[in-house]
C-alpha cells in the first residue's frame, strides 16, 4: 500500500443508454454483475437515498470495471452524474482504492484538493444468499481541479457481496485492469503527473511516450496530447485531458481476441496483444494483454 492507496477500486463508464453498454461488454467476453440501483449519501453523514443511477460491474476481485448508467431522470441525483454526463458520456471516473476513507480525505486535502468529505453509498445486490446490502465510503475530488478524470477514492465495508466468486470467471480470461491511460493537454501535463505523484509518494518514470506512475499497485500511464497520436492512432480525444484507455490482462490474448471479434467487434494487433477502440467499447479504449 502506497500513501493509504492501495491500487485500482474501479473505473467507471458512464452512459445513458445501459442496455446497449451491457450487451457490448458481454459480447466482449465479460461476466458481469446483475444490475444494481444505488443509494447515495448527499452530504457527510445524510443518509443514502435511491439515486438515477445503475451498474453492471466486470469483477476481478480486487478491482473492478463499473458500467454505470442513468436509469431514471425523475429520481434524485446526489452525486450530480447528470452533469457528468450532460459534459460527455464514457470513461469519466477513476476510484483508487483504500481501507480508510477519513485517512484518504485527509492526504486529498493535504495535497491540496478539495474534496466532498467521506460519502456512503449503498446499492442491493443478489447473493447466493440471498439479497444484500453492498456498502462502502467514498471521497470525491472537486472536479473543477481534475480535469482530466472524476477522480475519488473508495473503501469497502462488504467487499465479499461486490467481489462474488460466481462472477470472477470470464469468458475472454479477464484477470484485473492493468493499467489507465490519462491524455492530458500540454498545459496541464506537469500539473496533472504531479499530482498523482503526491498522492503515491513518489516520483514518476518515463517510458517512450509515457509517463508511468505507480501507486500501489495500480499502473497509470500519463500522455502528452501532442504525443497522443503515437499511442492512440486515430482515437477520439473527447476533451483537452480525459481518461483515455484502460488495459485488461487475460490468459490467452488470442482467445480473447477471438471472443471479441466473434460477438462483432474489430480490433487492432498490437506487440503484446490486441486494442479495442474507444468508438466501440462505449468510450474507453481496451488495450488486451497477457
Amino acid at each position: 500500500m502506497t500513501n493509504g492507496i492501495n491500487g485500482f477500486h474501479h473505473t467507471g463508464i458512464l452512459t445513458r443508454d445501459l442496455d446497449d453498454l451491457e450487451r457490448r461488454y458481454a459480447s466482449f467476453g465479460f461476466t458481469l454483475s446483475p444490475r444494481s440501483r444505488h443509494l447515495l449519501s448527499a452530504g457527510p453523514g445524510e443518509p443514502p437515498v435511491p439515486g438515477c443511477t445503475a451498474n453492471h460491474c466486470a469483477l476481478f476481485g480486487d478491482s473492478y470495471i463499473e458500467l454505470l448508467g442513468i436509469v431514471d431522470d425523475t429520481a434524485p441525483d446526489p452525486w450530480r452524474t447528470r452533469a457528468i454526463a450532460a459534459e460527455y458520456q464514457g470513461f469519466r471516473l477513476l476510484n483508487l482504492d483504500t481501507t480508510d476513507a477519513d485517512a484518504a480525505d485527509e492526504l486529498l486535502r493535504t495535497a491540496g484538493l478539495q474534496t466532498s468529505g467521506v460519502l456512503d453509498l449503498e446499492r442491493e445486490v443478489d447473493t447466493e444468499n440471498g439479497a444484500r446490502t453492498m456498502r462502502a465510503r467514498a471521497v470525491h475530488v472537486d472536479p473543477r481541479s481534475t480535469p482530466e478524470s472524476y477522480l475519488g477514492l473508495a473503501q469497502h465495508l462488504t467487499r465479499e457481496y461486490v467481489h462474488q466468486p460466481r462472477y470472477l470467471d470470464h469468458k475472454n480470461g479477464a484477470r484485473g485492469i492493468g493499467a489507465v491511460l490519462i491524455v492530458a493537454a500540454t498545459a496541464d501535463f506537469a500539473a496533472i503527473v504531479d499530482r498523482y505523484a503526491q498522492l503515491a509518494g513518489r516520483r514518476p518514470d518515463r517510458e517512450g511516450p509515457r509517463t508511468v506512475l505507480e501507486i500501489g499497485s495500480a499502473r497509470l500511464e500519463f500522455v502528452d496530447a501532442t504525443e497522443a497520436e503515437q499511442v492512440l492512432p486515430g482515437e477520439p480525444a473527447p476533451a483537452a485531458s480525459y481518461l483515455a484507455a484502460m488495459t485488461i490482462r487475460v490468459e490467452d490474448p488470442a482467445r480473447a481476441r477471438a471472443i471479441v471479434e466473434n460477438g462483432g467487434t474489430a480490433t487492432h494487433p498490437t506487440a503484446d496483444g490486441f486494442f479495442v477502440s474507444a468508438r466501440d467499447a462505449g468510450g474507453a479504449g481496451l488495450f488486451f494483454t497477457g
